[in-house]
C-alpha cells in the first residue's frame, strides 16, 4: 500500500462542505461519493467557518491579509538590518585592536 497524498483544489473543498450544507446529506454520504474521508470534510467545513483565516490557502502557504504580509516583510528587513549592524560591529571590532 503506497502514501500517496492527494491534493484537491479549494473550489472542490468549498463544493463538497457545500453539498453536506445545501443537501441536507450526511456528510459520510457525501464523503463516500466523492471518495474521501469523512474527517477531511469536517476539516474543510471548519476552515471555511473560522474568522480570521483564509480558507485553503494552497501548498502549505499562508493566506495573508495585506496588512500582514506588509507585517512580515517589514520584520525581514529589520532582521536583515540587524545583521548587517551585528556584522558591522564585529569588524569594528577586529579592525580596532591594536597591532601587538
Amino acid at each position: 500500500m503506497s502514501n500517496i497524498r492527494r491534493t484537491y483544489d479549494a473550489e472542490f473543498k468549498r463544493n463538497a462542505v457545500r453539498m453536506i450544507e445545501e443537501s441536507g446529506r450526511p456528510a459520510s454520504e457525501v464523503a463516500e461519493s466523492l471518495g474521501i474521508g469523512v474527517d477531511l470534510i469536517y476539516r474543510w467545513r471548519r476552515e471555511l467557518r473560522r474568522p480570521d483565516h483564509v480558507a485553503f490557502p494552497g501548498q502549505g502557504k499562508q493566506g495573508l491579509t495585506d496588512d500582514q504580509r506588509r507585517i512580515k516583510e517589514l520584520e525581514k528587513q529589520l532582521r536583515d538590518a540587524e545583521l548587517d549592524r551585528d556584522i558591522l560591529k564585529k569588524a569594528l571590532a577586529i579592525f580596532s585592536k591594536a597591532p601587538r
